[in-house]
């Protein structure tokens, strides 16, 4: 009887989440969404933005004071990696508050070893059931390295070149699959490729993040931010299988979890 009570909570929570935004109780044992839940509360979140209907939840004295008392664990319900573009607002492109997404910014949304131990911690132990690889249009890091690619870089400062290497593959790939694509319009392609790539890089390197998406305890999902009218593209989330699938099966993926 129970368990039918916190299941009818928790579906009521997700239909009010849907209709006017993240809800969560004050309690710190306020249950978490599943995965698809909160895919479902992000994307409201990003039409409520882009319609002008955004309501800036969790912004308040009141949330402040529960922040400052309580666990974001309790409450957070999305892990985010992207850009460090100013034109990637994380909280405010997805109608969210505080307590609500933690959030990983980076140059190219690369995922390397420091962006893969801060999804790690998002998922292990803020417990968020979905990570997004938010990639953007116009990014300037997946635009600065197709150009080098292709023959038309320019002097970087020193710590630029290993910060953005990871995008590499991901631009040679688009190329490839892209022969009747030049120049500038690989951009695109690669800004999606980069996505995917970043996507295997967490999976060849974080076995616990493998273990929560076989368990179905977590959803990782790729989406492209359009910096020109707000909106999301969500992309398919079979994509993110076929690469679990295709790591899994590589003997070079890392096996142990849990740091010695």
């Amino acid at each position: 009887m129970m368990k039918k009570i916190l299941k009818s909570v928790v579906v009521v929570s997700c239909f009010l989440t849907l209709i006017s935004g993240p809800v969560f109780a004050s309690s710190s044992k306020a249950a978490k969404p599943s995965p698809d839940e909160a895919i479902a509360m992000l994307k409201a979140g990003n039409e409520r933005f882009v319609t002008g209907k955004s309501i800036s939840p969790h912004t308040d004295a009141a949330r402040l004071a529960l922040a400052g008392k309580e666990n974001q664990g309790d409450h957070a319900y999305a892990t985010v990696i992207t850009c460090s573009d100013s034109r990637v607002p994380v909280e405010i492109l997805f109608d969210a508050g505080i307590m609500d997404i933690f959030v990983i910014r980076v140059a190219g949304n690369v995922l390397d070893v420091d962006e893969i131990g801060s999804v790690e911690y998002g998922l292990a132990h803020v417990n968020t059931p979905v990570f997004v690889v938010l990639g953007h249009t116009q990014c300037g890091a997946v635009t600065a390295v197709t150009k080098a690619v292709q023959g038309h870089g320019h002097p970087l400062e020193r710590n630029i070149p290993p910060l953005v290497d990871n995008i590499i593959p991901a631009v040679k790939k688009a190329i490839a699959d892209n022969p009747h694509t030049h120049g500038a319009d690989v951009i695109p392609y690669a800004i999606e490729e980069n996505i995917w790539q970043g996507i295997e890089d967490l999976f060849m390197a974080s076995p616990s993040s493998r273990q929560l998406v076989n368990a179905g305890k977590a959803k990782v999902v790729g989406a492209i931010y359009d910096v020109s009218n707000g909106k999301i593209n969500w992309l398919p989330e079979s994509k993110t299988t076929e690469i679990l699938k295709k790591v899994e099966a590589n003997p070079k993926r890392a096996m142990e979890a849990m740091a010695e």
